[in-house]
């Protein structure tokens, strides 16, 4: 249940739960404080510091910062949910604060409408979900495999990574180029040749005869798709300031000049252009104003050509791009609430612009990101203490709403990751809504702070193991990537759940076994969608780990071993990984000549979805039936019953 409060006519209100206890808001002006019994509170984003806040004070502003986030967050909300049957959003743009204290006091704008939620946080989360509207549902291909590298910059490194991958029999389903463009536009293709004109571009206006790193980007995205790989390009929201050591861009010139004449890009109040601030990312460039109808027109038509010459999707960087107050948006809001909304009107945008087929991949967003999936958990060094705050991310953003998000596979920034580390995040990341690695450019972004190796620093499975001397590594390497397309038909029907039941692809265990007190302890382990608990190796060197299993009966993913839940128990040594099947369950993995459908338990009922159907399957200890209203399977059926 949801009842909206607004100012003018509530000061005081008291709500009666399911549970009998009584919830008490009070509002005076821009002070909302909370009365009522509660033992953890989650939400307000991808927070990468705690899972539940109960105890500490949040800022919901949006931030950019590289590596060790701690309270910061690129992805905020303000909204939360508590165990005990309440949750808030405020509805505002601004910059809130909410203190998770013996009571809650959230410091507002006087003029925000509170909207009060009751129930379980799946009722909860699902209401919130329903304020912006559910998110659209990613592709398929999306849930494969994503590999990236800051450094790959031709078609030379594209080809060179077919190769790889053919080479060492790694499996890929997108590939994403960062340093694709002329790192001025944008949105032309680095080294091509053209003459600089106003209005739409097109694949034949560019010439790439003398390009020493682009010579057929066409013919280079059909071979791709012939490798059954999708291309997602990296965008950032600039008309950039070029510096007096860059080549100049007629084209740059031209179209900023038109954006700034035509008041295209964000405007301070004075009516004259905002610029980036010294000291920031991209200082001194103008930004568009998404909230402009003739804005998007105009940056999309530049953009337009890429979507027909075959691109699948776009990394939608950056955008945490508002650091002063006195500015003017289209639809009226001001620096003051662009500081957060920004990011969201960006993404908004680009959704809007995509094919129903194509894909975003997101760092920052506001409150509604979850309808502009996928998101990315930012820049992280490759260090074991980032990787725990990842996984506090992950299940944060969960708890905000966010079904599709990923993170960097060992990290993204300083020296590569060791062996144990990078393997662990690779486990975790099979088994997460997106599985991808990234690294940043060569020799790192910041060198003075936390400088990567001299030379090739990509965090693909080949250089890793080159660099260690460990080419052996490799085998168990490409064994989870191999498991995670077998696990596709599992990971797209937890996607379709998802955004039909307004639920997260990844659970915190407190969110699906609300009854059961000793989930609000657990904060490393979580559901992946109704049928999976995973629970990661989080500590250098692990191999096992303490496990809480809730309620019913668990069976090993990898060795079928069964465990009684209700209770912590030590991961067995033979499972490669701490991931379990809850029993009723029915699971299908698919092969290159079969699928395999796992039933776990002597008896049950469940549903699979594979090749654009449902399947219902029944089964005892004595025989399995299957059901379908289209008829069967496409590929030969193993049945392996566990129990």
């Amino acid at each position: 249940m949801i009842v909206k409060i607004i100012k003018d006519k509530v000061d005081r209100e008291s709500h009666i739960l399911e549970s009998g206890r009584t919830v008490l808001i009070e509002r005076k002006g821009g002070m909302l404080e909370i009365t009522a019994h509660y033992g953890g509170a989650y939400g307000m984003g991808e927070k990468f510091d705690f899972l539940n806040q109960k105890g500490q004070t949040v800022v919901n502003q949006v931030v950019e910062k590289f590596c060790n986030q701690g309270s910061f967050s690129y992805c905020v909300t303000p909204f939360f949910m508590t165990d005990t049957g309440f949750g808030i959003y405020v509805e505002t743009r601004e910059e809130t604060v909410f203190s998770f204290q013996e009571k809650i006091r959230c410091e507002i704008p006087e003029n925000a409408a509170v909207y009060v939620f009751t129930g379980s946080m799946q009722e909860i989360l699902s209401d919130y979900i329903d304020l912006f509207g559910r998110p659209k549902l990613p592709p398929a291909y999306a849930f494969g495999i994503w590999i990236s590298a800051n450094r790959w910059n031709s078609e030379r490194d594209v080809e060179e990574q077919l190769a790889c991958l053919k080479k060492y029999r790694f499996p890929a389903s997108v590939l994403v180029l960062e340093a694709w463009s002329d790192e001025a536009t944008f949105y032309i293709w680095n080294g091509a040749q053209y003459e600089a004109k106003p209005g739409m571009a097109a694949y034949e206006d560019f010439d790439f005869t003398n390009s020493k790193f682009w010579h057929d980007p066409k013919g280079m995205i059909d071979k791709l798709h012939d490798e059954g790989i999708r291309l997602v390009l990296w965008q950032i929201p600039v008309w950039k300031k070029q510096g007096e050591e860059e080549e100049a861009s007629a084209q740059l010139a031209l179209d900023r000049a038109y954006a700034v004449q035509n008041g295209l890009c964000v405007m301070k109040q004075d009516g004259t252009p905002y610029e980036i601030p010294v000291g920031n990312w991209f200082a001194g460039s103008v930004i568009p104003d998404f909230t402009k109808e003739e804005t998007r027109k105009f940056w999309f038509q530049k953009r337009q050509y890429l979507l027909e010459m075959g691109v699948d999707g776009f990394k939608t960087d950056g955008g945490e791009f508002i650091y002063q107050e006195d500015l003017l948006f289209g639809d009226g809001t001001t620096g003051r609430e662009g500081k957060n909304q920004y990011c969201q009107d960006y993404l908004d945008a680009y959704t809007a612009f995509i094919r129903e087929d194509g894909v975003l991949f997101s760092r920052a967003g506001y409150a509604g990101a979850h309808r502009t999936p996928i998101h990315w958990a930012g820049d992280h060094q490759s260090t074991n203490e980032e990787f725990q705050s990842i996984l506090t991310a992950g299940l944060s953003a969960a708890m905000s709403g966010m079904a599709f998000w990923s993170f960097d596979i060992g990290g993204f920034a300083g020296a590569l990751p060791d062996p144990d580390l990078y393997m662990r995040a690779t486990q975790m990341a099979c088994f997460s809504p997106i599985m991808q690695w990234h690294s940043e450019p060569e020799g790192g972004q910041f060198r003075e702070l936390m400088p990567g190796i001299s030379g090739n620093n990509e965090r693909s499975p080949w250089n890793l193991a080159d660099v260690y001397g460990q080419l052996e590594w490799m085998d168990e390497l490409r064994y989870w990537h191999e498991l995670r397309m077998e696990i596709l038909p599992y990971l797209y029907e937890t996607a379709r759940e998802a955004v039909e039941h307004n639920k997260p692809m990844m659970r915190p265990l407190i969110y699906s076994f609300q009854e059961d007190a000793d989930c609000l302890q657990v904060e490393d382990e979580y559901m992946l969608g109704r049928k999976l608990l995973v629970a990661p190796l989080m500590e250098q060197g692990q191999k096992t780990r303490e496990v809480y299993f809730p309620e019913g009966k668990w069976y090993g993913f990898f060795t079928g071993q069964k465990y009684e839940g209700g209770n912590r128990q030590q991961s067995h040594p033979e499972e490669k990984f701490p991931v379990y099947i809850r029993e009723g369950s029915a699971v299908l993995r698919e092969y290159t000549d079969k699928v395999r459908i796992y039933v776990y338990g002597e008896q049950g009922s469940d549903t699979v979805y594979y090749d654009q159907q449902e399947f219902q399957i029944v089964w005892d200890s004595q025989k399995t039936e299957m059901k379908a209203e289209k008829g069967g399977m496409r590929k030969e059926i193993e049945w392996i019953n566990v129990f």
